[in-house]
């Protein structure tokens, strides 16, 4: 029997999963996660971790459980995950790709819409009492329908942008350091820009679906948010870090940009303050997977994959 800690909770459809670990193994939760005293209480003897993205497992955590196998990542992006001191350990770590695909891209393209179209801003005048009745000329946003869409990493997630954008008439291209098969794009109907300032030079809209690496990191900064079109709009719902708040709280206010769309943030739950002072940006608060069945296949998949490992199986979705 090992010792599995589950850090937070779950969405209850994956109750019946979890119930089935503990029939094998040892469980411990705690909402607190790595942080909390039940943790240090079971370090010694832990062999299993399942956690979310908001749980730093660094070196620290690492040397603390020496007897740790897995680490279950309950998202896509592991940058909350020191992968390096995890190999050095032999530690497996699981991520959870695919089951959260059509749900971010869903919320990708609403923020995209909700962005052009002033829908929060004027949700929030409505709700104030301020609108006086319609008028031709009153809180007049930018068309999605027949834009410019510029997608910056197509893997799953822009794939799925990709495939929505064709509905809306939108004239689509993608940057990445490894071009798609030709056949792909045309499926996609998306073009290749090798560079990503050529991208948002040429786009009307721009949504990022890379990973968080230390390449990545302010990969939108102020060079790169003045070089894009007048009157774009950006959507991020990837990783906060992608992009300097800052720089984009600056462009959102004196322009090129004319509106944002934002699901995750820098420096989570915390909001650049700037940016809440703008009425031009529509602030998610990381919505991209929550669904009831999206998260529970989430936390499902890492229940499975530590299943598997505890049982001297391969896991479903090893990242090392």
């Amino acid at each position: 029997m090992a010792t599995v800690f589950v850090s937070g909770s779950l969405p209850s459809p994956a109750e019946a999963a979890l119930s089935v670990l503990a029939a094998e193994h040892e469980v411990v939760r705690d909402e607190g996660g790595v942080g909390s005293a039940r943790f240090a209480a079971c370090v010694d003897r832990l062999e299993a971790l399942v956690v979310p993205l908001t749980d730093r497992i660094d070196g620290a955590v690492f040397s603390r459980t020496p007897r740790l196998r897995v680490v279950a990542n309950i998202a896509v992006g592991v940058d909350n995950v020191d992968l390096d001191a995890a190999r050095a350990r032999g530690v497996v770590v699981t991520n959870t790709p695919d089951v959260l695909t059509e749900a971010t891209a869903d919320v990708a393209f609403g923020l995209l819409l909700a962005a052009s179209r002033r829908l929060a801003e004027g949700d929030r005048l409505v709700r104030a009492g301020g609108w006086s009745g319609f008028s031709l000329t009153f809180m007049l946003g930018v068309p999605v329908h027949g834009a410019s869409l510029g997608i910056v990493g197509l893997g799953r997630i822009g794939k799925a942008v990709a495939r929505r954008a064709r509905g809306f008439g939108m004239h689509a291209s993608y940057t990445q350091r490894t071009r798609l098969p030709e056949s792909l794009e045309r499926a996609l109907g998306v073009t290749w820009v090798p560079e990503l300032p050529g991208l948002l030079a040429w786009a009307d809209a721009v949504t990022l679906h890379c990973p968080l690496t230390e390449q990545t990191r302010h990969l939108i900064g102020p060079r790169e948010l003045a070089g894009m079109r007048p009157g774009a709009i950006l959507v991020n719902t990837a990783r906060g870090p992608l992009v300097d708040e800052a720089a984009l709280a600056v462009a959102l206010r004196d322009g090129p940009l004319a509106a944002a769309g934002l699901d995750v943030f820098e420096d989570e739950p915390r909001v650049h303050p700037e940016l809440l002072a703008l009425p031009n940006v529509v602030l998610s608060p990381h919505l991209g997977s929550a669904e009831v069945p999206t998260r529970a296949a989430m936390a499902e998949l890492a229940l499975e994959n530590v299943r598997r490992v505890l049982a001297g199986e391969p896991p479903l979705t090893r990242v090392v």
